[in-house]
């Protein structure tokens, strides 16, 4: 019998994820035995802080990294939005399964589309993507950090911590709370951040046995989308430094994407969307990093980097 160690953070999502992953995985491989290691991260230590404040990629994927280096852990599960686009050396992404719901989407105590929020109201979230996006549609509004589990900054809003929340949809369905959802964002009303939805599975670049084991629960399409989203923000050079949002589908065999580059005060923003064949993903990544570079991506990008800004 085939055994794998298998390493995730220990929030509510985070267990989710991987035991949906693990599921799968039994589900596809007779005979494999899998064990969960929990493991806490920078970014789970530090709750009470903003994440613009302590840092940016990397807060929940450093201490999952080292553990598939040393040896202590065969596989980590992450949250693709959260895993820098420059793995450690030695370390690759082997899998991403089937991507979920990419949306964001507002959460609020009292049902009703974010529109409807009254003049000045108090938004709770960290991500300045999503502020700035907010912000474009919303000047008036004002924003306080909500941190925690899905399901612990649900309870603030129905608490009155904020008028509402921005959470992500994969997160909230993934969890079973996506009933708290009050108004799910289109991607033209609120572009998500690269790889939001997606599940990527790391593991050492060596391991054979463990590629062979996640070739059935690895989605073609949701790789070449992914790819092409992380490929973006990498050329892009805006790590942690500005809001980007970029979404990429593929459909009967052609990639299509857009990207955002925005000020954190909504007020200067750079956007363009290509398509093509998914086997041209070079030129589609090249035609939007061109095209936003020539508009001004870069200008903000530094603004905000001179400014210590940070994102998701």
């Amino acid at each position: 019998m085939h055994k794998l160690v298998v390493g995730t953070r220990g929030s509510l999502l985070a267990r989710t994820q991987t035991q949906w992953v693990v599921d799968r995985l039994i589900a596809a491989n007779p005979g494999l035995e899998v064990v969960t290691r929990l493991i806490t991260t920078a970014g789970d230590r530090q709750q009470e802080r903003p994440l613009p404040e302590i840092g940016g990629k990397g807060l929940f994927t450093e201490e999952l990294e080292r553990a598939l280096l040393d040896g202590s852990i065969d596989l980590a599960v992450h949250s693709t939005k959260d895993l820098p686009t420059m793995l450690k050396s030695g370390l690759e992404v082997l899998a991403y399964p089937p991507r979920e719901d990419p949306r964001d989407a507002w959460v609020a105590a009292q049902a009703g589309r974010f529109e409807d929020t009254p003049q000045g109201s108090v938004v709770g979230t960290t991500s300045l993507r999503r502020q700035a996006q907010l912000l474009m549609r919303r000047p008036d509004i004002r924003f306080v950090g909500l941190r925690g589990n899905v399901d612990t900054r649900i309870r603030k809003v129905h608490r009155g911590d904020c008028a509402g929340a921005v959470l992500a949809m994969s997160g909230l369905k993934r969890a079973g709370l996506e009933q708290h959802a009050t108004h799910p964002f289109e991607p033209a009303e609120m572009l998500p951040a690269p790889g939001q939805g997606a599940l990527a599975i790391e593991g050492r670049v060596d391991d054979e046995r463990l590629a062979a084991c996640l070739r059935p629960i690895h989605d073609v399409a949701t790789a070449s989308a992914v790819d092409c989203e992380r490929a973006i923000l990498a050329r892009l050079d805006a790590g942690c430094r500005a809001p980007v949002a970029i979404y990429a589908t593929v459909t009967g065999g052609t990639l299509a994407c857009e990207a955002l580059v925005i000020s954190p005060d909504g007020r200067r923003h750079v956007r363009c969307e290509a398509d093509g064949p998914a086997a041209e993903v070079d030129r589609i990544v090249q035609q939007i990093v061109g095209h936003l570079k020539a508009a001004g991506a870069d200008a903000i990008i530094n603004a905000c980097r001179q400014s210590g800004q940070g994102l998701d």
